[in-house]
């Protein structure tokens, strides 16, 4: 395991000096599960959740909340993100939705964060749109699944 980057020679917090670093293309995948009630899923699937068209907008609320991830987490650094992609997949057996998060820079950090807080936000709003109908959905299983670029050799998940 590396040394903690966060933290200074004296182990106070702080932001990484990227100053030096090369711009480089860095792309980041994440996923999480949002598990619901059968029902719950039928409702989302025939666009009859009274709230709206719940992947429409939580699709949108994911691309937000990548670009708003260094207003969230306190170390992050703003970038000015090229590219945010949000995959929904419903699943029955359990029913579920299955959420991707694919994000892209060309710059000197990575996008981890930001594909981890879009798949976040992307759950929560889609437990916020459907919990009249479905108050036990569970968010979870919120993983980097892929990151590749800069100085550090690419990470794949096996899953």
């Amino acid at each position: 395991m590396g040394k903690l980057t966060h933290l200074d020679s004296e182990g106070r917090a702080r932001m990484v000096d990227v100053t030096v670093k090369q711009e480089t293309l860095r792309i980041a995948a994440a996923k999480g599960t949002v598990f619901m009630r059968p029902e719950t899923l039928a409702l989302i699937l025939e666009r009859r959740v009274e709230k709206g068209d719940v992947f429409s907008v939580a699709r949108v609320a994911g691309i937000m909340a990548a670009k708003k991830t260094p207003d969230l987490i306190p170390m992050c650094h703003p970038l000015n993100l090229s590219s945010v992609e949000i995959f929904l997949t419903p699943q029955q057996d359990p029913a579920r939705v299955e959420i991707e998060a694919v994000v892209k820079v060309t710059g000197k950090t990575g996008v981890e964060m930001e594909a981890m807080t879009a798949v976040s936000v992307c759950g929560l709003t889609i437990y916020d749109m459907c919990k009249a109908v479905d108050r036990e959905m569970t968010i979870g299983e919120i993983r980097l699944v892929k990151k590749s670029g800069g100085k550090s050799s690419t990470f794949i998940r096996k899953e």
